[in-house]
């Protein structure tokens, strides 16, 4: 079927926004019932991710309404099963070593595998990201953040 007879909602960035908006709004829900303090940073990083996925959304629609072909939406699959499956080892690393360990592996790990090779660089990402969440979150707010199973909750 010609790309102008083709839904335009069938577009897969279209069909990604529109699947994050819904997962995300989804987990926004269960925060209301958190106290406020905890569900700061999840409920926040959700809006987020509601708002950039909206932004997606209306771009794929303004360049569909342009007539704009649509475009695969990778062109190496293995690299985002890889990626989905990075966010799968993260969340069980965090249940099972806890959070500031498995961050710390993490996201070196990931800009590694995405391409990004300065060791200083890495390193400089890492303490940054880590430490910015520790001060803000466990020295500022007072939140603790999951030591995981093995090393004692």
């Amino acid at each position: 079927m010609p790309e102008s007879r083709k839904s335009r909602l069938t577009r897969p960035e279209t069909l990604t926004a529109l699947g994050i908006i819904v997962v995300a709004a989804g987990f926004l829900v269960p925060t209301s019932d958190l106290r406020a303090i905890s569900a700061l940073l999840p409920a926040v990083m959700l809006i987020g991710l509601i708002v950039l996925s909206s932004l997606l959304l209306l771009a794929d629609q303004r360049r569909a309404g342009e007539g704009v072909p649509a475009t695969p939406m990778t062109q190496s699959p293995k690299r985002v099963i890889g990626a989905f499956l990075l966010i799968v080892a993260y969340a069980l690393a965090t249940d099972f070593i806890g959070f500031y360990v498995s961050t710390a592996v993490t996201i070196p790990l990931v800009a590694w595998i995405f391409g990004y090779r300065s060791p200083l660089g890495l390193l400089i990402a890492t303490v940054i990201v880590v430490g910015t969440i520790w001060a803000i979150f466990d020295f500022g707010m007072s939140q603790d953040f999951p030591t995981g199973r093995l090393l004692g909750r």
